[in-house]
């Protein structure tokens, strides 16, 4: 109990604090005429309040990312705590706020453009090809899920119930994605946002209020590593960093970002924005993984049920048959709402690249068929059996944090070429450079099976892996810090 306490006002410090250490890395111009104002079409560039905007992004960023992840990271115990916290304040929330300023000082542009300013021209295809995948991987898993969340509220025996709901929610997303931002996100979205606030408020009270915050274990070295080293996926390093993506840091919400840039009607508002819904995605996280750890004990071993059973079981425990149906209701319109942005997001993106004007509809059109197309074709593909879904959401996941540490890596370059501080980015980028190599290296869904067939065991691959990953780091680091200095040099001598 004390750990998850200290975890949640830990990350109220780091929103009071931290926030404006990282504000300081840019200039911040009031008075500057943001995109919203200067590029208005009606249809992307739209005005919005600062605290529409936050709710809005909060929504769209979220889903069902800081509840389903943090279910399954309760796996890890409290060590999930740290890696929320620290993982949030050091580096999603840096992560986010520097996309975010980075696009709305550059006309609202996508992160796959500030990737190329900032690291060059290749790294701009590559990203701009990357950032689509992820973001059609996103759809597919925001099409699933929510799916998979109302047949077991509604009809757990009903194939064909399953069928009905993703053919509704992909005829909505088709619309969502088309029509202007104020007409359905803007009006609807930050209500919900606001509701995901007020039901994770509700479950930290429930959780008190019925006693299971005494179950919760604490952090100590004793249980870092709850299965004594028995289980490779209860290992830490470095599942745990890829199994909690959203409240932590997730490189999604980079594509996200760029949307809610557009819509700022204020430079000075970007903090409260961009890092503070990363905290608050963080808040839920943290409640999230205490009532699985407290009501289901799930530590260090597999959870006896699925993320949406225990979201269920939770909620009409705490919450009562009505009030429990309310909330899992509202748990499955969550990722609806980052699914649909993530189809409107990959339109914006190859709009951007093909400067493609997306204010007549027949041009959005153009774009969005083939994007869903392949969407379309790939949940197909997951409904087909458990064991394809489960491939899509692992890609997803490792995409998700690869995405995030390219980001990080261009704030850090940003920062750099603009003679700013620069450690706040390059220290996280440097850390999440080892846990997506060694994850590549080492999960069974990407190069670990050759590995554990070369030496002999799934213990000797995570530490080749680890090794790697670390090797890697250090070299990014290095050639940085050199690049750091060559710069420096020319600047003096120049002078």
């Amino acid at each position: 109990m004390i750990s998850f306490l200290l975890g949640i006002i830990g990350l109220l410090l780091g929103f009071l604090i931290y926030s404006k250490i990282a504000e300081r890395c840019f200039v911040v111009k009031p008075e500057a005429q943001t995109p919203a104002y200067r590029l208005t079409d009606g249809v992307d560039y739209v005005p919005m309040s600062k605290w529409k905007c936050l709710l809005l992004h909060l929504i769209n960023i979220a889903g069902t990312g800081p509840i389903f992840g943090a279910i399954a990271g309760a796996l890890f115990g409290p060590a999930a705590f740290v890696w929320i916290v620290f993982g949030c304040i050091f580096a999603g929330s840096v992560h986010d706020f520097s996309v975010g300023m980075l696009s709305l000082k550059n006309d609202g542009c996508s992160i796959a453009t500030i990737v190329g300013k900032f690291l060059g021209k290749k790294p701009l295809q590559i990203m701009r090809v990357f950032s689509l995948v992820l973001l059609i991987f996103v759809g597919v898993v925001f099409t699933t899920t929510p799916a998979m969340v109302l047949k077991n509220l509604f009809a757990p025996q009903s194939v064909k119930f399953y069928y009905i709901v993703i053919t509704c929610i992909i005829a909505y997303y088709v619309i969502a994605t088309m029509v202007p931002i104020d007409k359905i996100l803007g009006r609807i979205y930050p209500f919900l946002g606001g509701f995901m606030v007020f039901m994770a408020v509700g479950m930290f009270i429930f959780l008190f209020a019925s006693k299971d915050i005494f179950n919760v274990p604490e952090f100590s070295f004793e249980n870092l590593r709850p299965d004594k080293g028995t289980n490779i996926l209860a290992k830490l390093f470095p599942f745990l960093f890829i199994t909690i993506a959203c409240g932590a840091i997730s490189g999604f919400h980079a594509t996200q970002a760029p949307m809610t840039a557009r819509c700022l009607k204020n430079e000075k508002d970007a903090r409260t924005v961009f890092y503070g819904a990363m905290i608050l995605e963080g808040v839920i996280a943290m409640i999230w993984a205490a009532v699985t750890m407290g009501a289901f004990s799930v530590v260090g071993k597999e959870a006896a049920v699925a993320a949406p059973v225990i979201v269920t079981q939770s909620a009409v425990k705490y919450m009562g048959t009505i009030g429990g149906a309310i909330a899992v209701i509202g748990v499955a319109l969550f990722p609806i709402t980052s699914g649909d942005t993530a189809f409107r997001s990959a339109r914006l993106i190859v709009a951007e690249s093909i400067k493609l004007d997306q204010k007549p509809i027949k041009n959005r059109l153009v774009i969005s068929a083939p994007i869903f197309a392949i969407g379309i074709a790939l949940v197909l593909f997951s409904l087909s059996s458990t064991a394809n879904f489960n491939i899509i959401w692992r890609y997803f996941a490792w995409s998700n944090q690869t995405l995030a540490t390219i980001g990080l890596w261009a704030a850090a370059a940003y920062f750099a070429k603009a003679g700013r501080n620069y450690w706040v980015a390059l220290v996280p980028a440097t850390f999440m450079t080892v846990v997506i190599t060694s994850y590549f290296m080492a999960a069974k869904e990407c190069v670990g099976p050759l590995m554990t067939k070369m030496l002999g065991s799934a213990d000797a691959t995570l530490t080749v892996a680890i090794i790697i990953g670390i090797v890697l780091a250090i070299t990014l680091f290095s050639l940085f810090i050199n690049f750091i200095a060559i710069k420096q040099k020319g600047t003096i001598q120049a002078n």
